[in-house]
């Protein structure tokens, strides 16, 4: 089944509340006008139920089959962007300072919605469809929040699914992989204490500058020395602050980063050693690491009998020989995982072709592949949900 011609029919309408969508990012939680274009769109369409504000800001739509009772699937789309200075020049750019959807959650969304416009006109499926729209993907828990408001028992969610857009990936190309597909994300902060001195009298203080350094070279032996190459670890610093003066060696010094994995034990070993090595290369040194670590999302892992459907609707949309079954894990991190461990499900990536990267501030959704994605979802309801 190649791209449904209504899905074609649908891309100029698509774009359009994609652009407008582009031109007002909202962080976080804090997706009210999102949400509420969201549920209009999804009202105007004839869902028999919209329900907002689960998980605090996120929307739910029910339509319900023609066909008779039946199970229902939820199909997932995140709402919000990231902080970021656009730099596209686009006529539909932001129009918020320093607000940008750089990671294609516009595109997301209105493709989702696109999908919802179909199924109410069509309603060719017994059971249901749970169109979900979520708020703080972009580190803010959003999947965690809906599920702890009850989202899959209040609905009857049985199986869930998901997509992102993949830029590099040729455009309509499907890639997903069973298991681990995306890294648990935690992060970490490293107080080191020293004692300050005047920068002309190093040898009157314990370095708390020095001392870090030797703590992030120390933290990358974690990952060459102590870690099977074959199971993946990545331990990044990625801000350090200390002093406020060119001649003054500071008393404190912190650095801050993230830890990614795809195996449990590999998180549980790499919270115990970053704390050890910290602490001990820091006492090496005459000084005190004092370290918080904290667990984020979890290990975005794909259930195999949901993939396996996942590549026969992505096969039906774009071709077999245009469906990566086994690409490899990404160390970035989504939290559609919390979703994956509430119920089974899959998690896929769609090609947009030769774009600027995610989180760039140069990236801009390819409205092309709308009607991949469109073709998709529907394909994927009504198939899963044939009488």
């Amino acid at each position: 089944m190649p791209i449904l011609n209504r899905a074609g029919e649908l891309q100029e309408e698509v774009s359009g509340w994609r652009r407008q969508l582009h031109q007002a990012p909202e962080l976080l939680f804090d997706v009210h006008q999102t949400a509420a274009f969201v549920a209009e769109k999804l009202k105007g369409f004839g869902c028999d139920v919209v329900e907002t504000g689960i998980g605090r800001t996120g929307v739910v739509g029910i339509i319900k089959g023609a066909k008779g009772d039946g199970p229902v699937i939820g199909m997932r789309a995140d709402m919000d962007a990231l902080p970021i200075e656009e730099i596209t020049g686009l006529p539909w750019a932001s129009k918020v300072p320093g607000k940008m959807h750089a990671c294609g959650h516009d595109g997301h969304t209105a493709m989702l919605l696109g999908a919802a416009k179909y199924l109410c006109e069509t309603r060719n499926f017994s059971g249901s469809v749970a169109v979900i729209f979520q708020p703080a993907e972009e580190g803010g828990g959003g999947g965690l929040a809906m599920v702890e408001d009850g989202m899959m028992d209040k609905f009857g969610i049985r199986e869930v699914y998901g997509m992102h857009n993949a830029p590099g990936v040729p455009l309509g190309n499907f890639a997903i992989r069973k298991g681990s597909l995306m890294a648990a994300s935690d992060t970490f902060e490293i107080v080191i204490a020293g004692k300050g001195s005047h920068a002309a009298q190093p040898h009157l203080s314990v370095d708390p500058v020095l001392t870090s350094a030797y703590v992030i070279i120390a933290l990358q032996s974690i990952v060459s020395r102590e870690t099977d190459p074959l199971k993946s670890l990545v331990i990044s610093v990625t801000t350090t602050h200390g002093g406020d003066a060119y001649n003054v060696i500071p008393m404190e010094v912190k650095l801050t980063g993230t830890v990614r994995t795809l195996l449990p034990e590999i998180r549980d070993f790499a919270e115990k050693r970053l704390a050890e090595v910290a602490k001990a290369t820091a006492e090496a040194h005459g000084a005190v690491a004092h370290v918080s670590y904290h667990r984020g999302y979890p290990v975005t892992f794909n259930h195999a009998e949901e993939t396996d459907f996942a590549v026969s609707i992505a096969a039906k949309v774009s071709g077999p020989n245009r469906v990566e079954e086994d690409m490899a894990p990404k160390m970035g991190a989504e939290d559609f995982s919390y979703m994956l461990e509430a119920r089974p499900g899959a998690f896929i990536f769609l090609g947009v072709g030769d774009t600027a990267n995610l989180h760039h501030p140069a990236y801009d959704f390819n409205d092309e592949a709308i009607p991949y994605g469109i073709s998709y979802w529907v394909s994927l309801a009504e198939t899963k949900l044939a009488a």
